[in-house]
């Protein structure tokens, strides 16, 4: 196939970094790749994750002690987490699927009420183990969850476990409550931590073997160390930016059933790191086949199988999409546990993605804005701003043009139910508007792709859907309860996008909305 202009500038970029030695300056954790002021905060002391394939056998083993400690009395672990602390291991979780003699694992990275009741009904909780996890030990979900179950149980330390940093707030709680602790690495950020113990923990308790997991993790850095031209990270950051730079700013992930979880992974990686001064990637998850052309000008497309013969019809996507001309990078995974060398070779991707696109790929400075305007609008305590009438998104989608998105965020309590509504919902809009459409779960996105949101290319368009909380849930030590708490995050991020000019809509009859877009 003859040469495009991303093919020749994807090769003339290799040869650049290996040129000026870009791979050899990240393992030697030279800060000047991604800025030339090497105190930029968030950015020197936050290259821990290299280490993490050859450092973490000490964790590993800590996590299968755990393991083994727990499922004698304990057959459900709620995690508790937001972002990077839960996003690794729900696509673990996902991808292995429950193991005989080990706790079932409930993931809750919702502050609607009606999620958190579910996490753990009265009958459960003699059995339930308490997973928090949070890197700054702060955040406000995670630690709200964890009040409203340290009440729940009683105030039962043994009922806990906390990941976290060390000399966090939670790490002080965990020792005066009795938690049991596993410290984590503080120069790895969340979204790059799943083969710390963010992720290593949950794995263990789960069944699953972390040093198998770390070994995957040590020979994908290995592949990492070699120049760029030789090296799959590299080629794959590099066609990542080199596209978002060529205006293929949105990257198309197709994975087969059993790997879907995973783009949820990635997209809080690639987004959250990249999308920052105008700049940005945006992963979009939850696309057929057969909706693509491989005409799409501002897609690029990854394709991702797993074991022989399950990736048949991506296997014939990607053979379509690079038949049209569209950029494809497809790969097929021997087993589960290689998803920790992908977890590794993506996370190093990002990184080099971040170095061509000129920005910082370690900090969010836009995610603590829609955090700002949440804490102001819960100490105001006015009531939620009024939605819009259903009818209005058919102005809302005429203001759409081509190489726009469309993202949906969903402030519901996640469900099979509401997954398939919302898959639906994005299917019609994307029919409509002919553009991307992305879905996210609020508050979960706030902490993923609501950095790109705000910080990346203006080209977004923002509805949000909402449905009142069902009803309030109190939060022990808390003015507020969930139901507030949730309501207060959507009107915190509209307020963020709308102070940038973004057009965002507000619809509370889902049903209806639906009627509008299909009508």
């Amino acid at each position: 196939m003859a040469p495009t202009p991303l093919t020749t500038a994807v090769e003339a970029r290799l040869r650049r970094l290996d040129a000026d030695e870009v791979i050899a300056r990240i393992w030697a954790r030279d800060p000047t790749v991604w800025s030339p002021d090497p105190a930029v905060p968030e950015l020197a002391d936050r290259l821990g994750w290299l280490d993490l394939p050859a450092t973490m056998d000490d964790a590993a083993r800590e996590a299968v002690a755990l393991a083994d400690d727990i499922r004698r009395t304990c057959d459900r672990v709620v995690l508790c987490g937001m972002g990077g602390s839960s996003l690794a291991p729900e696509v673990l979780w996902r991808t292995f699927g429950a193991r005989g003699g080990y706790p079932k694992l409930v993931l809750l990275d919702s502050t609607h009420p009606a999620s958190v009741r579910a996490a753990a009904p009265a009958e459960a909780l003699a059995r339930t183990t308490f997973l928090i996890a949070s890197k700054s030990g702060t955040t406000i979900e995670t630690a709200s969850f964890e009040e409203y179950f340290w009440e729940r149980t009683d105030r039962r330390g043994a009922a806990f476990i906390a990941v976290t940093d060390p000399d966090t707030a939670l790490a002080t709680r965990a020792r005066t409550r009795g938690y049991r602790t596993v410290l984590s690495p503080p120069d790895v950020g969340g979204r790059f931590s799943a083969l710390s113990p963010f992720g290593l923990v949950p794995a263990a308790l789960m069944g699953i073997d972390p040093h198998a997991l770390l070994a995957r993790g040590r020979a994908a850095a290995e592949a990492c160390r070699k120049p760029a031209g030789e090296n799959p990270a590299a080629r794959l950051g590099v066609l990542m930016a080199e596209g978002a730079l060529q205006g293929r700013d949105k990257l198309t992930l197709l994975l087969d059933d059993r790997l879907a979880s995973f783009g949820l992974w990635v997209e809080q990686l690639v987004a959250e790191s990249t999308g920052k001064h105008g700049r940005g990637v945006l992963p979009v998850v939850g696309e057929w086949p057969d909706e693509l052309t491989g005409k799409e000008r501002d897609r690029v497309f990854v394709l991702r199988g797993l074991a022989a013969g399950a990736d048949a019809p991506l296997t014939r996507a990607a053979e379509r999409l690079s038949t049209h001309g569209g950029p494809v990078d497809a790969a097929s995974l021997d087993d589960p546990s290689m998803l920790a060398a992908e977890f590794f070779r993506w996370e190093f991707a990002t990184a080099v993605a971040g170095a061509v696109l000129e920005v910082n790929p370690f900090d969010q400075p836009n995610v603590a804005e829609s955090k700002a305007n949440t804490a102001r609008v819960l100490r105001s305590g006015g009531a939620a701003v009024p939605p819009d009438p259903p009818a209005a998104v058919h102005d809302w989608i005429a203001a759409v043009r081509g190489g726009d998105y469309a993202a949906v965020m969903a402030f519901l309590p996640p469900s099979p139910e509401i997954d398939a509504r919302l898959a639906t919902l994005r299917r019609a809009l994307a029919r409509r508007t002919g553009v991307a459409v992305t879905i996210g779960y609020g508050p979960r996105f706030l902490h993923s792709t609501g950095q790109l949101h705000k910080g990346g290319p203006p080209r977004g368009h923002f509805l949000q859907i909402v449905d009142g909380g069902g009803g309030d849930l109190p939060i022990p030590g808390a003015a507020y309860g969930f139901g507030r708490l949730i309501a207060a995050q959507a009107d915190g991020d509209r307020e963020a996008l709308r102070a940038r000019g973004r057009p965002v809509l507000r619809i509370a009859d889902f049903a209806a909305l639906l009627a509008e877009v299909e009508g």
